[in-house]
């Protein structure tokens, strides 16, 4: 096998109105230029020559829609006397999008998936072996990459125009072609229209070869667990030269061999199945269990074809863990709010578990520059997170393999949609051809991985056409409903197969895709839909909830990144803030939430930090509240939380829980602490004096009075083991000098959520004492309610929590800086306080030289991030990265004071 990666060049085409001949391209030396890195994307090319301005940047996507492009190259291979009889082939993993492939002036290959790995057979020139010496011979390769948008406006005129989502989503055209759906523009992605060889090219010259190993890592239903181990193989070649194969399996971590078979065969079919058989492994392996449950156990399968003298013909290596996954959907005898209904949980091994996790985008708008380095920054930020889950959306790519692999190591599992996304998609043959061969061969490359928890058919596609209500047909129901399930299960190498859900959301009656008692459901109706108040995520979850999001500014730092300097643009609502906010109506969808529960401010600093705190606050009610109806066998009622959405494809003000430059948001710590093993949280109700439609847990000091507020508190458990613990309850007035403390002795049952306590809110006494001076019949209003469990053996803090009234618009905040005292010894950081604080966010400067800490090369990671602290319980996080550097600590609260300055080493 080689590589073709050297000797690329590229240059724009010239299209004519008869479309011109491109055979002086294949020798003139005018025009080209030498690509910068293979494989590689025509905006990146263009832009390390100065073509271009930095599209990410500014307006500057307006300015960078690109044509037609031809890349060319002269690779040499060997000749030598044995040549004679071989079978080459060229292997294309990925041509972004129409490419036509021409082969020393030869069309070869018509390419229109982006999707797809190419294949072209016996495409050299057959060499003859007499008198042949050793030496080697050049060919050339031209593609010739052409308009996506200008053949999908073409499709579109021949087939119709369809609903394809909003005008957030771009042309509706997109359904006609298979290509990246985002690369049309989404609401939080730009509008790029990529093109060229994304993914590697390679010559492959063989007699005999393994065409498809497919390792079978099975593993019995529990109680037993049993693991067993067998091999299909298909080859391709001149199989008659095949003797033999052998198959070794060794430990990942030792490097020792578990088994290692010879087996003779006598080919008489390319199809081999049940090659090698290893009904006894599972007194050698260990399973492979999802992160918070166990090790991440993994295995190499080494397979050697054997031919003549044991000579090896082909060798492939590929990773399994041998794990047990099912998609649980039973029915609930136990009725919930919205009914009974059936399950959609996950269970691992024997075990079910709540998945708490993110969704996923590419994580760049331009896929050559996205490394193994970064795919591996991500995916440590998701389980250093507490998160178990992430789901591969179903309008960007199959990610590359070196994605999977790290979910593997990781314990991460993965849901991954097949790439169609809000929108009416075609059905016509050509069309199920492409994407019958897409899923082929996506399949075969992830079925191994020990990550891989479910295929899903398309996001939003059904739910759209319901949501529409003028579309009277879904054509490619086919796809979803027969295509892929049978592939899914007629390929899995799995017992039993990979589970498949035919969308998401889907699950009731006539495709009812908001049932919250059936199948998975995506909650829009927050910051979307009906724009009801966040505080409302409670009581609108379902038995899996596969999306839901508030939106946030990134990083001050990142703002400034595509501001580029622009001062006039550097103000709340200017033209440049909203071109990096691709969501529809997002200023008056930001208004209306914030203002419900923010002070208004026209500070860019201080309303980037609001609109984090909101997102944080919003996306930990819902985890804390959805993760709560993990409540033990036979009330199941939420199988899992995935938030929309973990990445950035480019610096904007998104949904996502870290930005572009992995710069995590304060709902990112957030949801790490939602997501521990063990939590502990509160639920407030306040009572008012008169009937309304308000949100239960606002107060308010207007049209209505609150009388008093109840608290229930509760703990979950994802360990398997029941644990005691002692429930510390304090109590805090913003307005007056009262405290109040209780304690219980609780018991945490195993993998659910337990109960732990109901009661009135504490609250001060009504006649102004403790120097209270309210006027006004609420008295719970200003009370703080912090909950610590402690470990009954260590005194150890094992969780905490602290609810805090609202809407916070009406506190008046009494922590002044020195009441903040921060102690840092090496990486650790404690911070104590004298008053009650609400989300301190640290963050970190070179003090010597006043540069941002952070960028990619000099990265700055914080183990927890945007506090609440209340007297008596000093937190210490960790600081790493920067070392040797000293560094400002700025920190932020809800009164927009300014940023308090603290200098460590």
């Amino acid at each position: 096998t080689i590589d073709i990666g050297d000797g690329w060049a590229w240059k724009e085409r010239e299209v004519t109105d008869g479309d011109g001949s491109l055979e002086e391209d294949f020798t003139s030396q005018g025009g080209w230029t030498t690509v910068s890195s293979f494989p590689s994307e025509i905006h990146l090319e263009l832009l390390k020559v100065g073509r271009i301005p930095d599209p990410f940047l500014s307006f500057n996507e307006h300015d960078v829609q690109c044509k037609e492009w031809l890349y060319r190259c002269v690779f040499s291979y060997p000749l030598h006397n044995s040549m004679d009889g071989l079978f080459t082939e060229l292997v294309f993993e990925g041509l972004d999008t129409f490419c036509d492939v021409y082969l020393n002036g030869k069309l070869i290959l018509e390419a229109d998936n982006m999707f797809r790995t190419y294949v072209v057979c016996d495409s050299i020139v057959q060499v003859p072996s007499t008198g042949l010496t050793p030496s080697s011979q050049e060919s050339t390769l031209l593609l010739h990459f052409k308009s996506a948008k200008v053949i999908a406006k073409k499709l579109e005129g021949k087939y119709g125009r369809v609903r394809a989502g909003s005008t957030n989503l771009g042309d509706p055209s997109r359904v006609y072609v298979r290509k990246a759906q985002y690369d049309w523009r989404w609401d939080w992605g730009p509008e790029l229209m990529t093109c060229g060889p994304y993914r590697p090219i390679r010559l492959r010259t063989y007699k005999a070869r393994l065409a498809t190993v497919a390792p079978y890592a099975l593993v019995s239903p529990a109680p037993l667990l049993t693991p067993s181990f067998r091999l299909d193989v298909e080859l391709a070649g001149d199989i008659s030269t095949v003797r033999a194969l052998r198959c070794v399996v060794r430990d990942t971590k030792t490097g020792l061999i578990v088994k290692d078979q010879r087996v003779q065969l006598d080919v008489s079919e390319s199809k081999i199945s049940n090659a090698v058989i290893f009904d006894d492994i599972g007194d050698a392996v260990t399973l492979w269990w999802p992160t918070g449950y166990g090790d991440q156990q993994l295995y190499i399968v080494e397979v050697t074809l054997l031919g003549d003298g044991e000579v090896a013909l082909d060798y492939s290596e590929q990773r399994v863990g041998f794990r047990r996954i099912e998609l649980i959907q039973e029915p609930l005898t136990t009725a919930d709010r919205y009914g009974t209904g059936t399950t959609f949980l996950f269970e691992v091994n024997g075990v079910r578990m709540f998945m708490g996790g993110s969704n996923w985008i590419p994580a760049d708008n331009f896929l050559t520059r996205i490394t193994a380095e970064r795919y591996r920054d991500w995916v440590t930020l998701l389980r250093d997170g507490n998160q178990n889950m992430i789901r591969v959306w179903g309008g960007g790519i199959y990610e590359p393999d070196v994605f999977y692999d790290i979910c593997d190591e990781l314990g991460i599992l993965v849901w991954q949609d097949f790439q169609f996304a809000c929108g009416v998609y075609p059905a016509h043959d050509a069309f199920l051809e492409s994407v019958k061969r897409e899923a082929e061969d996506n399949i075969k490359r992830l079925r191994s991985h020990a990550s891989l928890a479910l295929f899903c058919g398309n996001n939003e596609d059904y739910q759209m056409v319901l949501q529409w209500g003028d579309v009277p047909e879904l054509p490619a129901r086919v796809i979803y409903e027969d295509l892929l399930p049978t592939l899914v299960s007629n390929l899995s190498t799995t017992s039993p197969p990979t589970p498949y859900h035919r969308g998401s959301p889907y699950g009731g009656e006539g495709w009812d895709t908001a049932d919250p008692t059936v199948g998975d459901i995506h909650q829009w109706e927050i910051w979307g839909g009906k724009e009801r108040p966040y505080q409302e995520y409670w009581r609108m979850g379902g038995r899996f909830v596969s999306e839901f999001g508030i939106p946030a500014m990134p990083d001050i730092k990142t703002i400034d990144y595509w501001l580029d300097g622009d001062q006039k643009e550097r103000r709340v609502q200017s033209k440049l803030m909203s071109q990096h906010c691709r969501a529809g109506a997002h200023d008056r969808r930001f208004a209306i939430v914030m203002c419900e529960t923010f002070r208004p401010t026209t500070k860019l600093e201080v309303y980037a930090y609001n609109t984090q705190i909101m997102q944080s606050e919003a996306i930990g009610l819902a985890y804390r509240s959805w993760r709560r109806e993990w409540r033990g066998e036979g009330k199941q009622f939420c199988g899992g939380v995935l938030v929309w959405q973990l990445n950035d494809c480019w610096p904007v003000t998104s949904w996502s829980l870290v930005d572009y430059f992995l710069r995590p948001k304060p709902a990112y710590y957030t949801v790490a602490r939602e997501l521990q093993p063990i939590t502990v949280g509160i639920f407030r109700t306040v009572t008012k004096n008169r009937d309304n439609d308000r949100p239960v847990q606002f107060y308010e000091f207007g049209a209505f009075q609150s009388k008093d507020a109840t608290i229930d508190l509760w703990g979950t458990n994802s360990t398997l083991t029941e644990r005691t613990a002692k429930l510390e309850l304090r109590c805090f007035d913003l307005e007056s000098e009262w405290t109040h403390v209780e304690t219980h002795d609780v018991v945490l049952l195993p993998n659910q959520t337990t109960e732990l306590l109901s009661i009135a809110c504490p609250e001060p006494l009504p006649h102004g004492d403790y120097g209270s001076t309210r006027a006004h019949t609420t008295r719970s209003h200003s009370v703080v309610v912090h909950a610590r469990l402690i470990d009954s053996d260590t005194g150890g803090v094992i969780a905490r929590y602290s609810d805090w009234p609202q809407p916070y618009r009406f506190i008046d905040f009494p922590a002044r800086w020195k009441d903040i005292h921060v102690h840092a010894v090496g990486e650790r950081v404690t911070i104590s306080v004298d008053k009650p604080v609400k989300s301190l966010v640290l963050s970190a400067r070179s003090a010597s030289n006043g540069e941002v800490v952070g960028r990619d090369k000099d990265k700055v990671a914080w183990s927890d991030n945007n506090l609440d602290l209340v007297p008596g319980d000093p937190q210490t996080i960790t600081v790493r990265g920067g070392e040797g550097m000293r560094f400002e600590m700025s920190m932020m609260t809800l009164d927009e004071k300014e940023s308090w300055v603290c200098s460590v080493d």
